[in-house]
């Protein structure tokens, strides 16, 4: 490999192919699609989105989904995955956004389509096996490998574009930390709209590993599923602990295949970072942490039985050190630096240079000393070794499953819905997930009526699951919406279904 092709992200599955051309890359239930089986598809694929320079991929976990990303990136072009379940009015937004110029369905895309999503002037492309290209376009560093879209205050989905240069600098960290080989058989938990799914794609791929779907059944009896499978490195959010411990599948040893266990997405608790380790003692546990906007996952901590329990705060595993070749800073309430505790802001080869749209940069992009930083938005303390431990959000983010919510979005979906005036949306934490209670003024409407209204506009995982009418809300000294005693009445309740799954 050419040190001028090394940095297209593309060139993991290549390498992959070299490794292990005619050994499973993806399993599917029963299907499997050898890495040479696949690099055809995307062959063809590429050849058949002709000149495309941006390519939605509308599809589930299915092989075509997969076939099309990586035909995607051997167009050259830039892949926005895209969740066929997603409300229509959002998905076309992100493709209008995004100036997709071509679109990638598998049947549930189509089905999609047929529910009410309009996509007019963007052409469905099928393979073509007479267009495939004889080898993948190259591309420079700079450019745009995927793109994905967070949650936006205003309602507008904010476009996170990230260049084959921020990829090769991290999956060359990956691979120098884990050794991953072609034995390795990944888990892929995530959707492919969701960043962390890249890990599992190029890290199995750039191993000659594999990469197995795992369907939401398994969670019934995950260490049947695991042993089954031969899976030796899982990841997930760490909400799949708990799941996993209710179907009585964390006793001691349940899980052996397992030699790497990556938990990402949400805050990872002590209790589950141990009882997932009794579980899998021959794994290695790592929590990594990071936002969309830095590639994936920019820190690392490695759970040691003996010693982490101590260093957490709050109950809160530490999310460890920021990658190599990166610099970090914290700064306090007035913007100073301090060396213990407060926001965190990182600058490096994992970070975008900014959001699709650049009025969306104000306040996460910021310039410091003649370099570009992002703000994260997470407060942080270093702790003595080094390590740092996240203590929360600074701003109205919350993660919910694993994907980050701007509270705002919620209430700016809301006001929307007839006889609504004002909303505040509060975000409590009920069994290591995070759940929001939605408080709104002006005519008492029925929780299902709102939901409905919400449900056109917003992801399944971003809906409330309280809708609580007020007849005004509480106001602090300042004259400003008391948060934390809105925060006290969700807590309130939410404290029945607490105790439920206690």
């Amino acid at each position: 490999m050419s040190d001028t092709k090394r940095h297209a992200l593309y060139e993991r599955f290549r390498r992959g192919l070299a490794l292990s051309p005619d050994r499973p890359a993806l399993r599917i239930g029963s299907e499997t699609h050898t890495y040479r089986e696949l690099h055809e598809q995307a062959l063809a694929w590429a050849g058949s989105l002709g000149s495309a320079r941006v390519v939605g991929v509308l599809a589930g976990k299915s092989a075509t989904a997969y076939a099309g990303i990586l035909g995607g990136l051997y167009a050259g072009a830039t892949v926005v995955p895209l969740h066929p379940d997603f409300p229509a009015v959002r998905t076309r937004r992100m493709l209008e956004l995004s100036g997709a110029a071509a679109l990638i369905v598998d049947d549930q895309g189509r089905a999609a389509l047929g529910e009410g999503l309009d996509v007019p002037g963007i052409p469905l492309v099928a393979p073509d096996p007479d267009r495939a290209l004889d080898e993948p376009r190259p591309v420079e560093a700079t450019d745009t490998a995927y793109m994905l879209f967070t949650s936006g205050s205003t309602g507008r989905p904010k476009g996170v574009p990230i260049s084959h240069g921020s990829t090769h600098h991290y999956f060359e960290l990956l691979d120098a930390r884990y050794g991953f080989t072609p034995d390795d058989v990944f888990t892929q938990t995530f959707d492919l709209n969701f960043d962390c799914g890249m890990f599992d794609l190029f890290c199995a791929w750039g191993a000659g590993g594999v990469v197995d779907v795992v369907p939401p059944s398994a969670y019934l009896d995950m260490p049947a599923h695991l042993e089954r499978r031969g899976i030796t490195v899982w990841f997930s959010t760490p909400s799949a602990i708990g799941l996993i411990r209710r179907m009585g599948g964390l006793a001691p040893g349940a899980l052996p295949t397992l030699r790497w266990s990556f938990f990402a997405g949400e805050a990872l608790r002590v209790q589950d970072a141990a009882d997932w380790q009794a579980a899998a003692p021959a794994s290695t546990l790592e929590n990594i942490y990071g936002p969309t906007e830095l590639t994936v996952t920019i820190t690392a901590y490695r759970w040691d039985p003996q010693t982490s329990p101590g260093q957490a705060v709050n109950g809160l595993v530490p999310i460890g050190a920021v990658h190599a070749g990166h610099d970090h800073v914290l700064l306090d309430e007035d913007g100073a630096e301090t060396a213990v505790e407060g926001e965190l802001l990182i600058t490096g080869p994992q970070m975008a240079t900014g959001y699709l749209d650049p009025q969306d940069d104000g306040g996460r992009f910021v310039e410091r000393d003649g370099r570009v930083w992002y703000r994260t938005g997470d407060r942080v303390r270093r702790l003595p070794g080094g390590d740092l431990i996240y203590l929360g959000r600074l701003d109205s983010q919350v993660q919910v499953q694993g994907w980050r919510v701007e509270l705002a979005e919620v209430d700016h979906a809301l006001r929307a819905c007839a006889g609504v005036e004002d909303v505040v949306t509060v975000a409590r934490p009920v069994d290591g997930s995070t759940e929001l209670v939605v408080f709104y003024t002006g005519e008492v409407r029925p929780a299902a009526e709102l939901a409905r209204s919400l449900r056109e506009v917003l992801p399944h995982g971003m809906l409330p699951r309280r809708f609580e009418h007020v007849p005004e809300f509480p106001l602090n000294s300042n004259r400003k919406v008391d948060r934390p005693v809105l925060a006290a009445r969700a807590a309130d309740l939410l404290a029945p279904r607490a105790r439920r799954a206690a």
